[in-house]
């Protein structure tokens, strides 16, 4: 059975999350400072906003199921917290 199409905004994020959910699982083994680096910076780039989004999307899609369906797949509060900028 065909997944049902998406709105452009619901499927715009699904597609930003599921990038930025990539780049949280991946881990350089062994640890490579500049891949680590990479990593992260695509983690900032992918995942910021993304808790708002999703509350957002969640709260205009309410009454529509196969929207919540797909958003309710991704976990809640992932962004990592801002860079501390201590010298």
């Amino acid at each position: 059975m065909a997944q049902a199409r998406l709105p452009a905004d619901a499927a715009n994020y699904v597609e930003q999350r599921e990038a930025c959910d990539y780049f949280r699982g991946e881990i350089s083994d062994p640890p490579h400072k500049r891949r680590i680096q990479e990593i992260e910076r695509e983690i900032r780039k992918l995942c910021n906003g993304t808790n708002k989004k999703l509350v957002k999307l969640k709260r205009k899609y309410a009454k529509n199921p196969a929207v919540m369906k797909r958003l309710n797949e991704f976990e809640e509060n992932i962004e990592p917290p801002p860079a501390s900028r201590s010298r």
